[in-house]
């Protein structure tokens, strides 16, 4: 059954992650909730599968002319400096302070997200 989990897990993510949505938005909870995994493991695991889906999906995107490269250094640069940052604060981190986190984080998206709805119902009904 564990099997079965991951590997719906991993389609699930997969499917989120090809449509640039963000896969470990779903599995880091699936992970930790399903599976009682740590949340530190979770994300390590999310980063490892991020970086395989992540190059298949920039070759898709890249051959139907999604990707535009103006201004990516720096979109680049600041990724790699604020990764390494955000990688050694979570080694001081217990999971359960990242939990947290991670919760209130997807609770501020879910919030943006229902605004968002509501203005665009608001334009189309204008």
């Amino acid at each position: 059954m564990t099997i079965f989990l991951y590997i719906l897990f991993g389609f699930i993510s997969g499917i989120f992650g090809g449509l640039g949505m963000g896969g470990g938005t779903l599995l880091i909870p699936l992970l930790t909730i399903f599976l009682g995994l740590d949340q530190k493991m979770c994300q390590g695991i999310n980063l490892l599968s991020f970086l395989i889906m992540a190059v298949f999906s920039l070759i898709i995107h890249y051959k139907n002319g999604f990707v535009k490269t103006r201004g990516i250094f720096y979109i680049i640069l600041s990724g790699i400096i604020f990764s390494v940052l955000g990688a050694l604060t979570v080694t001081f981190l217990p999971s359960a302070i990242l939990r947290i986190c991670f919760g209130v984080f997807l609770c501020i998206l879910a919030i943006i997200e229902f605004f968002k709805i509501f203005k665009n119902k608001k334009k189309e009904g204008e």
